[in-house]
């Protein structure tokens, strides 16, 4: 999708004017000075003026190594407008929880390169903001669940550690569909409130990664991390015009993410742009002995994502059309329109359209849904990970009656779920994904697709 073309009527460029405009006159009205629920309280100075909006990793450390701007800075800029427009303004509602810590973690930063002259890292000094269902030490892990505000986890999740130790940032915690369970709606959480898609509030954010989505297209951080077990990332990068990416499940560690399902479970990034996501994709891969799943990566990780970065890089590509699973007559025609200008731009980056390409089993193929004893045995062992988090158990979840009341439903559903071992539905749910993959791998063999493309 071009990003500048995300809503009718609506540019990117518009959006960040208006933005703009609305955090300059915070800074000027009010001295940008915001209470969040963590304690963060910011007071932007000049140089909090530098651009951040649309700000690329590369743009910002290259400020940094020329002393144009600090950490302090460009942290302190994206709080301010984090106070400019999430809890006022539109209400986007995007965040949960901001790190307390996230401007003493900026100055220890700046003390570094000072005295170095060279980065931590390849996120020295980013800013980034992750869903409200991953751990990270210091912030409530709330899953969006008003039962849990008051959570918080003893330690960083792996993917955050490894974060932090390239030099990123943990700004806040993004809003979330309660235990991320959603889609494409906009329902998030009692806790958060409604989030907003920043290109048009009355549009939906997408799930259940809607915070992260919306923030980033926003500009409260450069980068972000969602979950996706049927589209969390995916959905949301579409409807808030970012780049998303699922990766195999395995690559990343979930130790420390509150699960939906451990079959299909994976946490992935999102940014504005490609580069941005590979940089962030390289910071959090790789094996974690307390998920078994990452051990089936070990020799497919890429030494560095950024590598595949090349203008020629689709040139000889072969990408399949999968029409049979988008109808022109349940599409929105502005979607197919932007579609065909896509399938353009990409063969005149190179690739082969093999257009349609079609996977003939999958038509006779069952859905494989979610199952409520797969995500009952899930939670069970990340409650028991989990020490002293209230309501230990997937009945008490269900029990304390604090969910939303279109999850409530789904809670019950889960307490009452049998054995994972011996459930049928979930049984024939993997008998049927194993189906689906050998579909697709057969007939993506047979024509020698490379990828398959389909709007999201």
């Amino acid at each position: 999708m071009n990003r500048i073309e995300a809503v009718e009527g609506i540019s990117r460029r518009t959006l960040l004017g208006a933005l703009r405009l609305v955090v300059f006159a915070t800074l000027v009205s009010f001295g940008a000075i915001w209470h969040s629920s963590s304690g963060v309280v910011v007071r932007a100075g000049p140089a909090a003026q530098f651009p951040v909006e649309e700000a690329t990793i590369a743009g910002v450390q290259a400020a940094y190594l020329r002393r144009e701007v600090t950490v302090h800075d460009i942290v302190a800029a994206h709080l301010a407008r984090i106070a400019a427009y999430d809890k006022q303004g539109p209400y986007l509602n995007s965040i949960i929880n901001l790190n307390p810590q996230a401007l003493a973690e900026a100055d220890a930063l700046d003390a570094r390169l000072r005295a170095t002259g060279k980065l931590v890292g390849p996120l020295h000094g980013i800013p980034v903001l992750v869903k409200d269902c991953i751990d990270a030490a210091g912030m409530p892990m709330t899953s969006g669940f008003q039962g849990w505000k008051n959570y918080f986890p003893p330690a960083d999740a792996p993917l955050v550690a490894k974060i932090k130790a390239t030099g990123g940032i943990i700004l806040g915690k993004a809003s979330l569909s309660e235990f991320t369970a959603g889609g494409s709606d906009n329902i998030n959480s009692i806790l958060a409130g409604f989030a907003r898609n920043p290109y048009n509030t009355a549009y939906a954010t997408g799930g259940s990664s809607g915070g992260t989505g919306a923030s980033i297209a926003a500009s409260f951080a450069l980068v972000g991390v969602g979950t996706d077990t049927g589209g969390s990332v995916r959905m949301p990068s579409a409807h808030n015009a970012l780049a998303g990416l699922r990766p195999t499940v395995g690559l990343v560690s979930r130790t420390g993410i509150q699960p939906n399902n451990s079959i299909r479970d994976t946490a992935g990034p999102m940014a504005r742009t490609v580069t941005d996501l590979a940089i962030l994709l390289d910071a959090i891969v790789g094996p974690d002995p307390a998920d078994a799943a990452t051990q089936r990566a070990a020799g497919h990780i890429a030494p560095t994502y950024t590598a595949a970065l090349k203008k020629d890089a689709l040139k000889g590509a072969r990408l399949g059309v999968l029409r049979q699973v988008f109808a022109p007559a349940f599409t929105d025609p502005r979607i197919l329109a932007n579609f065909e200008k896509t399938l353009s731009e990409l063969k005149a980056a190179g690739a082969e359209i093999v257009d349609p390409f079609s996977v003939p089993e999958i038509d006779a193929l069952p859905r494989a849904p979610q199952t409520a004893a797969r995500r009952k045995a899930d939670m069970i062992k990340f409650l028991a990970d989990h020490p002293g988090i209230p309501y230990p158990s997937p009945q008490a979840l269900a029990d304390a009656r604090l969910a939303h009341p279109l999850h409530q439903a789904g809670l019950e559903s889960d307490a009452a779920a049998g054995p994972v071992d011996t459930d049928p539905a979930t049984l024939k749910g993997l008998e049927v994904e194993a189906a689906y993959r050998l579909a697709f791998t057969k007939a993506m063999d047979s024509g020698r697709i490379d990828a398959v493309i389909f709007p999201t």
